[in-house]
């Protein structure tokens, strides 16, 4: 017997027979039944502060107004570009160049009309989000991007006495931890590697590998049309010890000068002016007249493969047969010859010669990962130094992702860390702070088959040098080489995370070296510090009113520091600090590039994220404890987060930013 299927009403029928739904407001789908009634009360009132609306700061903004809470502040300083459109889902197209954190908002409020969000394009870092405004929230929870503004968050927190829920994201790894003053870690109690740098006569005159030549080509980018930095030189580097030029041979040096290239030793970009940045000319100086230049320095290729300099004219009598792409992927993916860089490089300096013009006299631009001129400039100028070099050229897409210091983002990552972030919320306010974990998320599965590890919460470190009672480091450096401004730049600033230093030295007189009002010490930036009697054993008391912070300072006066290294910071506290690793693949994370993480990046993965499983808790061992027993199979795989590289082999702790963009990423089978 045949059945008559029954159909569904429409929506119009619906609301025909339900009167009330014509005039109603719009309502959100709101989690209300598994929580507690006083703890769903709780959500409602409760102040929480989010900093940072990037790839985690959208997942967790919609999961906070979902789960019921409807008093938030975000602030971020970013604005919305195209490359953030795959897997930060509160963008559109037509929202790029706009402020994230105001977007963010509106978008938020569609799933919520009826919750408070306060939206600030602006930095965290500002003097006006000082201790008391931290006090006005019962929560903060980190989105960042960069290991400057983690440090100062830390540290506000920390004044404030309010508690911090921490994450990051890099690849397919993830992070969430807890931290509360005098209960737990603070982000800065474990040491954490400096980002790589590399030596200026490496990048000028011996680059070794391709990413010695991508450096070199952003430098040559800002010293050709950005801002000149004295430290970014491209020419060849006289002054390099390895060369060690003998007194007698000038006279042959200035005849090898005059003969091989007539190099003039003035700025990159006042000659590149006095050519009307002729593309020819450029090419011919950056990739022959400097590296006959560079030959001359005879010492040099004793032990290395000599370069061997490209001639524009030589180049474009190769046959175009020679010159075809290597591989058969994306365009980004494929490995162009010499010739295809060469002629790249005379369009993207065309390109880039005509965005100066159009801007004005004086004007200069700044190199972005996103911008297709300024991408490819760096592409081919990076590709024809590495051939120069004899080293296998790279693709566009290679290039990019080392330039931005990219980790490629999946916005499932995302997803999973944003969730993880409101559970710990939760635990939280239900004063259930004993049940807060640090959890992290692996690449692969644990022995267990599972993705999620949660493991117990670190104790403070005694030695650190923010939490600690009595902050207090040792610095070894040169009195009579260090000026009062690499102090407070280099060490204070960049090393030790502070925003605003007051230095005062401990010599009986209360002497001011420097100050953060502006002009009150500027004087003294450019004397040594030995020019006010520091010398080896003083102690300075550096203070930073912002960040409520005080730390003492030991001097150690040093005439054997290593080479190209101005201080190094010693003491027990990095040995006896468990190295910050996690089990598997779960190092440290923080987001990935801009920067990144900056942060700042690309490419999106679906997954189902039903199968990740936490690790029951009565088994769960201290992430110190867990770290250690993974150690010796984890150094064989080392995992690199966004703000992590080295490690304290120089024994230096906390430093600055990296990175660059947000975060991001995984698939789950």
């Amino acid at each position: 017997m045949r059945t008559r299927r029954a159909s569904l009403p429409s929506p119009q029928d619906q609301t025909a027979a339900c009167p009330r739904r014509q005039n109603a407001e719009p309502t959100m789908a709101q989690l209300v039944g598994p929580l507690r009634k006083e703890l769903a009360d709780s959500l409602s009132s409760c102040r929480v502060l989010v900093v940072g609306a990037g790839g985690i700061g959208c997942e967790l903004l919609k999961n906070l107004v979902l789960t019921g809470f409807k008093n938030i502040e975000v602030i971020d300083l970013d604005t919305i570009d195209v490359s953030n459109l795959n897997r930060q889902f509160l963008f559109q197209k037509k929202h790029v160049g706009k402020s994230k954190a105001q977007v963010a908002k509106e978008s938020v409020l569609r799933f919520c009309p009826s919750a408070n969000i306060t939206a600030y394009h602006d930095s965290i870092m500002n003097p006006d989000y000082n201790v008391e405004f931290f006090r006005n929230f019962q929560l903060v929870m980190n989105a960042l991007d960069n290991r400057a503004a983690r440090n100062h968050v830390n540290r506000m927190c920390l004044a404030a006495d309010i508690p911090l829920i921490e994450s990051g994201t890099a690849g397919y790894l993830g992070q969430v931890t807890v931290i509360k003053k005098g209960q737990t870690e603070c982000y800065e109690c474990q040491p954490k590697p400096t980002q790589k740098t590399f030596p200026g006569c490496t990048i000028r005159n011996t680059p070794s590998e391709p990413i010695h030549c991508i450096v070199w080509a952003k430098y040559l980018f800002n010293q050709l049309f950005g801002e000149e930095d004295a430290d970014q030189e491209v020419s060849p580097d006289t002054a390099d010890p390895e060369a060690a030029w003998n007194p007698a041979d000038a006279a042959a040096r200035a005849t090898a000068s005059d003969q091989d290239g007539d190099i003039k030793r003035v700025s990159t970009k006042e000659w590149a002016r006095s050519t009307g940045y002729d593309p020819v000319k450029l090419f011919n100086k950056l990739f022959k007249d400097d590296i006959m230049y560079l030959l001359t320095m005879d010492k040099l290729w004793k032990k290395r493969k000599a370069p061997l300099p490209l001639d524009w004219t030589e180049i474009q009598q190769i046959e175009s047969s020679q010159e075809e792409a290597c591989g058969t992927g994306l365009k980004d993916q494929q490995v162009l010859g010499v010739q295809g860089y060469a002629q790249l490089f005379h369009r993207s300096v065309e390109t880039l010669r005509s965005q100066l013009i159009e801007k004005g006299e004086g004007a200069e631009l700044v190199w972005d990962k996103d911008d297709p001129p300024a991408m490819d400039f760096v592409t081919a100028a990076a590709n024809l130094r590495m051939n120069v070099f004899s080293m296998n050229m790279k693709s566009r897409f290679d290039v990019k992702s080392m330039a931005g210091n990219i980790i490629p983002a999946i916005a499932t990552t995302n997803a999973v860390i944003a969730g993880l972030i409101v559970l710990e919320a939760l635990k939280i306010l239900n004063s259930d702070f004993d049940q807060c974990r640090t959890i992290f998320l692996n690449k692969q599965p644990n022995p267990r088959k599972k993705l999620l590890v949660p493991c117990a919460l670190d104790r403070p470190n005694p030695n650190c040098y923010v939490c600690a009672s009595k902050p207090e480091v040792t610095v070894k450096l040169n009195v009579h080489k260090t000026i009062v401004v690499a102090l407070q730049d280099k060490i204070l600033k960049e090393k030790f995370g502070m925003v605003a230093p007051d230095v005062q030295i401990e010599d009986g007189k209360g002497t001011i070296l420097i100050s953060s009002e502006e002009g009150e010490t500027e004087a003294n930036n450019n004397k040594f510090l030995s020019d006010f009697g520091i010398r080896n054993g003083s102690r300075l008391q550096a203070d930073d009113f912002l960040q409520d912070y005080t730390l003492l300072v030991n001097v150690i006066h040093s005439e054997e520091l290593e080479k190209d290294v101005e201080f190094e910071v010693v003491g027990d506290a990095p040995d006896k600090a468990p190295a910050p690793s996690a089990p598997e693949e779960g190092k440290n994370i923080a987001n990935g590039n801009k920067d990144s993480a900056q942060p700042s990046t690309s490419s999106k993965a679906a997954a189902e994220d039903d199968d990740v499983l936490i690790v029951d808790s009565d088994e769960e061992p201290s992430s110190s404890t867990m770290e250690a027993s993974q150690e010796s199979s984890n150094r064989k795989r080392k995992h690199h987060d966004a703000d992590t590289d080295d490690a304290a082999s120089k024994r230096k702790r906390l430093d600055q930013q990296q990175a660059d963009d947000d975060e991001d990423i995984i698939a789950l089978d």
